[in-house]
């Protein structure tokens, strides 16, 4: 929310740097933070490397630092010219904004805090601004509605997994039992899953042929489950996608939620043209 000063206030200006991203003082800002967001990111997953940080140790802990102190200005900047500063600290960006910086600070009550400043690549997210990439966030919008539709007919198949591993991993204990490495049910059910998720550890595996056959049959079956839950989902996008479409749109300003004996917009008041 931009201050309601006088545009040539410095904090009006300085609004328009940090938050208007279509400027062109605002979108080089953006990018030049990206950039630093990216330099920060880097310098902590290179320090993690043992014999870069023994030998450049010094120069990590400068630079990290150094990142940290802009960000946290930044940061601070940013309440400062906001209308509402409160609102921006509980907004996304605000978390993603102080999650950035906090795990320095951390790293002198906690060490090792600071690795957790591989965060600050969050912060990237801004690029979608910058490249106008949020008129795509609709897409997202309906993937997130599919899987809050099908979120209960998910719930329900996963129970029917996690019934069907049981009876599996106990099917398995008794056909593999203590010698083969199945000490207990709980770890052939461990085995189940991790065979009929196709992820195939190999830390345990059946030496019966009767095992074997049983885990062969596992992982055809594992094939058949894996997507399932990806159909459940594609069949609600499908579902959704059809009734935004036989909605009416408001020529004027794309407004879609309208009554169905609505003549005019409910938004701007444009009148409702029918095809």
């Amino acid at each position: 929310m931009r201050p309601k000063q006088n545009p040539d206030h410095w904090c009006s200006k300085l609004y328009i740097i940090i938050f208007e991203h279509d400027t062109p003082a605002g979108k080089r800002f953006d990018e030049f933070l990206i950039a630093l967001i990216l330099l920060s990111v880097v310098t902590v997953v290179i320090g993690s490397v043992k014999s870069l940080r023994l030998t450049y140790g010094s120069l990590f802990f400068t630079l990290e630092w150094a990142f940290t102190l802009i960000f946290t200005v930044e940061y601070l900047l940013r309440l400062l010219c906001h209308g509402r500063p409160l609102r921006y600290m509980v907004s996304f960006f605000g978390w993603i904004d102080i999650l950035a910086i906090l795990p320095t600070y951390l790293d002198l009550v906690i060490p090792g805090a600071h690795y957790l400043i591989a965060i600050r690549i969050l912060r990237v997210l801004r690029v979608f601004r910058i490249l106008k990439l949020i008129h795509y966030i609709g897409a997202a919008d309906l993937l997130m509605k599919a899987m809050a539709s099908s979120a209960r007919k998910i719930a329900v198949f996963l129970l029917a997994v996690l019934a069907l591993v049981v009876v599996l991993g106990s099917l398995m204990y008794v056909l593999e039992g203590e010698k083969n490495g199945f000490t207990s049910i709980p770890v052939g059910i461990y085995w189940a899953i991790v065979t009929m998720t196709t992820v195939g550890y190999g830390d345990i595996s059946p030496a019966t042929p009767a095992g074997r056959f049983l885990a062969a049959m596992v992982m055809l079956l594992g094939y058949g489950i894996i997507a399932v839950p990806t159909g459940i989902v594609t069949v609600e996008m499908g579902e959704l996608r059809r009734k935004e479409s036989s909605l009416t749109m408001c020529q004027r300003c794309g407004e879609k939620r309208h009554l169905s004996q609505a003549r005019y917009c409910q938004t701007c008041g444009e009148r409702i043209t029918t095809d």
